[in-house]
Parts: C-alpha cells; sequence; structure tokens
C-alpha cells in the first residue's frame, strides 16, 4: 500500500524530507515544505532512510509553484532541482542546507547564514554542459541535451535551457543543427560564452580528433568569435579551429560571473587592510580573486593546476602578482610565509595537505569559497583547532538549481 507522507524540508542536493510510518527518513524529489503527498509503492528502503516518488500531491506547501521550462516538468530534467519552489523559499533552503552542513558534519556552533539573492533568476548562466546519446536504429541518429533526474543514463533533446543565457541559447541552436560536424563518436559537449565576447564549442570524445571542426566554425553566425576545443576522452582539452589564445574554455570561472563577482567583493571586504603582506590564492583559476587582492596592495601568490588558466592569467595586467602552474599540495610548501589565505578549491575540498600546512602554521586570516557545503563544513572543522570564523554568508549563484555557494572568513585563534 502506497504511503502518505508530509514533507518538512529541503536537503542537500534539492529533494524534499519526510518520515514514513517507521520513523525513518523519506527523500522525495519535487516536492516543497508544507507538501502532503501520496508516494508510489515502489519505495526504495535502506536501513536508515529511503527514497521515494511522488504518486500524488494530495495538499500543495504554501511554497510551491508552477515551473516555468517544459522540460522540467515533461522531460524530467534533472539539470535544475527547485524550480518547483517559490524564489524566497529556495533561499531559505540553501541558508538551511549550508548551516546544517556545518553544523552537522563540521560540529561547529553556527546559524544558518545569510543567503544573498541573485541579480538574475534566470538567464544568467554562461556555460551548458550536454550529455550525448547515439540511437541504435537504422537511420542513426544522435541526441544532445540533458539528463532525466530519474533516469541519469538517458539523455532528452534540449531545446531552450530558461537558466541559460539567450547568447548562449543562440549558440546552441545554430549548433544543434549542425550535429553532423560534431565528432561521431561525440560523448558530451560544453558550450561557454567568455568575458571578451568569445564563444566556445568543446567537444569531447574517443577516436580520431574533431576533423570538421573549421567546418562548424564557418558555418556559424559571427564565426571570428568561435573557438572550438577537441577534447579526447581522458585527455585534455586543445583548440582545433579559431584563435589559439586568449580566453581558456576550460579554465575555472562561474557560470554566473556577475554573482561571482559580488562574492569575491565581500571576501574583499572582510579581510581588512592588506597593503605590504603578502597572500595566498590557492586554486586560483584565471586570477580574479589574485588581481583583486593585488590592487589592494597585497603581494599575491596565484596558484592553479590548469596550466592554460596561469597561462592566460599571465597576460593579465597584474602586478604584484605571481602565477604558478602547479597542484595546491604540491607548491604550498615551498610558498613564502602568508598573512591572508584565499582557498577556492574543487567540489571535493582541500587536500590534506594543504589543511595540514594551515593547521601547523596558522595565518592571521583566511577566506573559504565553496560550491559543496559538506566539504566545507569537514574542512573548517578540521581548521577549527587554530581558526574562528569571524563571517559567513551564502550566495545563490545558481537560482532554481539545489547548489549553493559559500565564503567563510576565519582568523587565527590566539
Amino acid at each position: 500500500m502506497s504511503e502518505v507522507v508530509a514533507v518538512t524540508g529541503i536537503a542537500a542536493g534539492g529533494d524534499g524530507v519526510g518520515r514514513l510510518a517507521d520513523g525513518r527518513a523519506v527523500f522525495v524529489p519535487r516536492t516543497v515544505p508544507g507538501d502532503r503527498v501520496l508516494l508510489r509503492q515502489e519505495v526504495q528502503l535502506r536501513r536508515s532512510f529511503a527514497r521515494g516518488e511522488v504518486a500524488q500531491v494530495l495538499e500543495p506547501g504554501p511554497a510551491r509553484v508552477t515551473p516555468a521550462c517544459p522540460h522540467y516538468v515533461h522531460d524530467r530534467c534533472g539539470d535544475c532541482q527547485l524550480q518547483h519552489l517559490a524564489y524566497d523559499a529556495q533561499i531559505e533552503a540553501k541558508r538551511a542546507i549550508v548551516g546544517d552542513a556545518l553544523r552537522r558534519i563540521g560540529k561547529l556552533d553556527v546559524p544558518d547564514p545569510e543567503c544573498v539573492e541573485a541579480v538574475d533568476e534566470w538567464r544568467y548562466r554562461t556555460k551548458i554542459s550536454l550529455g550525448v546519446a547515439h540511437r541504435r536504429t537504422p537511420d542513426g541518429g544522435t541526441i544532445i541535451g540533458f539528463h532525466p533526474y530519474d533516469r541519469p543514463g538517458r539523455v532528452f533533446p534540449l531545446l531552450d535551457c530558461q537558466i541559460a543565457t539567450f547568447p548562449l541559447m543562440e549558440l546552441w541552436r545554430e549548433v544543434k543543427e549542425r550535429v553532423a560536424l560534431l565528432p561521431p563518436a561525440l560523448s558530451r559537449l560544453t558550450l561557454r560564452l567568455d568575458r571578451d565576447g568569445g564563444r566556445h564549442v568543446i567537444a569531447e570524445s574517443s577516436g580520431e580528433p574533431w576533423l570538421d571542426a573549421e567546418a562548424l566554425r564557418g558555418a556559424l553566425s559571427e564565426s571570428a568569435t568561435i573557438t572550438c576545443w577537441w577534447q579526447p576522452t581522458d585527455g585534455a582539452a586543445r583548440v582545433v579551429a579559431g584563435r589559439r589564445t586568449g580566453f581558456p574554455a576550460t579554465g575555472f570561472e562561474p557560470a554566473n560571473p556577475e554573482m561571482g563577482m559580488l562574492l569575491r567583493a565581500w571576501v574583499m571586504d572582510q579581510l581588512g587592510e592588506l597593503s605590504g603582506r603578502v597572500a595566498w590564492d590557492l586554486y586560483g583559476g584565471i586570477g580574479d580573486t589574485a588581481v583583486l587582492l593585488a590592487q589592494r596592495g597585497a603581494s599575491v601568490v596565484s596558484v592553479d593546476a590548469d596550466e592554460m588558466a596561469i597561462e592566460w592569467a599571465r597576460t593579465r595586467d597584474a602586478p604584484g602578482v605571481r602565477f604558478i602552474a602547479g597542484r595546491a599540495e604540491d607548491v604550498v610548501s615551498t610558498l613564502p610565509e602568508p598573512a591572508v589565505v584565499i582557498l577556492n578549491p574543487p567540489r571535493t575540498g582541500l587536500h590534506w595537505t594543504v589543511t595540514l600546512r594551515l593547521r601547523e602554521q596558522p595565518v592571521a586570516r583566511l577566506a573559504y569559497l565553496s560550491s559543496d557545503p559538506a566539504t566545507l563544513a569537514r574542512d573548517l572543522g578540521r581548521l577549527a583547532v587554530n581558526y574562528r570564523i569571524v563571517a559567513l554568508r551564502a550566495f545563490d549563484l545558481f537560482p532554481q538549481t539545489a547548489h549553493v555557494q559559500t565564503a567563510a572568513v576565519l582568523e587565527r585563534a590566539e
């Protein structure tokens, strides 16, 4: 018999959470706090929790709204997780996700942080990565798009992503009409806009290089702004058509640049006087944070493992910054003693070598920028023996999704 569940919150990842009759927490996608839902009979039971799907919404919660994107409803698109939740409730959910992780995983005594609302709830994204499925039918065919959240092995054809910018979608509409010019063994396609007005098409495939890249580039409007990259499976991307220099499409930059800029500006305001001080910018990407530190008078060492990102960063007008291509954990022991450290690691968080260095030789101020509340909580918990949190704020870089960016500023405990 199907079970009725009252949804009480939003969990990390975006699923609603409630309780089964036996007391187990149950995670139910596409539900909101206040929903009373009838679950499908196929509930996946685990020892301490369960996963279910909605058969029927019996009573909608007050924050439930009609999703704007047809793909979200008809194709069960997994690229967004919260379009059915009113935006102010999305903000509250993200505050709770960050706060819960810091308390539960990091064992830190902190309240839910303030969450800065996005400048735009829609049409903010400057990068999309699309899955590919090749039909096994006599007439062949290739499907390029996103994955349904409940069938991640499948791909549905993308018509329009409503969180992507209009220029990015214009590029997609042109590219999808020329699929025959993409690599035949295509496994992933990424489209990206850069801050200099460039447009990038990154095709990932196995087998021979992308032979028709120049033909595709020439067929697109404003082809002078197009750069085509080929990324062999398990290999590094390289330019195969268009400019060989310029913005690196593989370099890290937030997919919501405007909100990323607001986040960095807030962090700078928390760091205090920097003039004449040595600052580390670890996992620094294309150098945006390093430039801001240098503008405030710091002597900066910026480290990133992406050689192309570092090569481009070195072309910037950034006196006072030394850019190093390498993994932070490999070079941290060789860097000059800092007064300030900025950390912006991947979702996996800090390498243990970096954590040890910061624990054994604490710095006056440390800022940690994170896109994963769980690894942020883990790392801040490890650093808590030498540091205390003095400022904490979340930023909604990714409206309509469950992703949240967090900035924590720490100072050395005396």
